[in-house]
């Protein structure tokens, strides 16, 4: 059972670093046949980690599954955390809430687009500036895969590892930027904004209700954004054979 755990592991290992098809084929190869084969090249042992597949041990091409998705999760939370990282970005802006898009005619007619414009750009600033506060969480959950997480990773989708991070992390990251999206909507006037704009448009006659909780708002999407390139990123890493590389990558899948 250890051995078609390990082959698995690496076998999962191998395909979310992003190795080309001939070299995962030949590296797996060799593999197979030195665990089937019972090579001494597999051994127990308690102060090596674990088993070892010539010369690495499990814990090891673990590691380098867990470092593949920390540099991915770099890379994202530095992509949408920079300057117009959502406010530039078609895939993941954050547009008005959904009342105060249906208004928009109305708030257009009255002179209040200016105002609603300016909300919605800041509150994709509010998203930039608390996305470096996800970072930690997300390794919070990498370091805390397990064998059976990384083989379900491997089987699963292209997105499989991003799913894992929305089931054990969705909860600590909300509450984690709730209280950081308040402060920055507020530190970059869009809570200003938004209670400009709904005095003014309360004023209107027979107008429908578009307040909403901003916040919550903000919040969700914020999560969104960065969920959805944590997919895009884990798609490149399972396909690119060298797109991410640091040392524990070189050691574990090299050669």
């Amino acid at each position: 059972m250890m051995r078609k755990l390990l082959v698995a592991a690496v076998v999962g290992a191998v395909s979310l670093t992003g190795l080309s098809l001939g070299a995962e084929a030949s590296f797996l190869d060799k593999l197979q046949k030195t665990i089937e084969g019972g090579s001494s090249a597999v051994t127990g042992g308690s102060g090596s980690g674990g088993s070892t597949v010539s010369g690495l041990s499990t814990s090891q091409i673990v590691d380098g599954l867990k470092e593949a998705l920390r540099v991915g999760t770099e890379t994202v939370v530095g992509q949408v955390g920079a300057t117009d990282g959502y406010n530039g970005d078609p895939a993941i802006h954050i547009p008005l809430p959904e009342k105060m898009q249906q208004a928009q005619a109305l708030l257009k007619k009255f002179g209040l687009s200016g105002l609603a414009d300016d909300l919605e750009t800041k509150l994709n600033r509010g998203a930039e500036a608390a996305a470096p506060k996800t970072k930690e969480i997300i390794y919070n959950a990498i370091s805390a895969m397990t064998l059976e997480d990384a083989q379900a990773i491997y089987n699963g989708p292209d997105d499989a590892a991003t799913q894992y991070f929305r089931k054990v992390s969705t909860g600590e990251l909300t509450e984690t930027i709730r209280p950081v999206m308040q402060e920055t909507l507020q530190d970059v006037g869009a809570l200003s904004t938004y209670d400009s704009l709904i005095s003014q448009y309360k004023d209107i006659p027979l107008v429908p209700d578009i307040r909403t909780d901003l916040n919550e708002y903000a919040t969700e999407m914020a999560l969104e954004g960065l969920f959805h390139y944590l997919a895009v990123e884990e798609a490149a890493i399972r396909k690119d054979p060298v797109k991410r590389t640091t040392e524990i990558l070189k050691t574990v899948f090299g050669n």
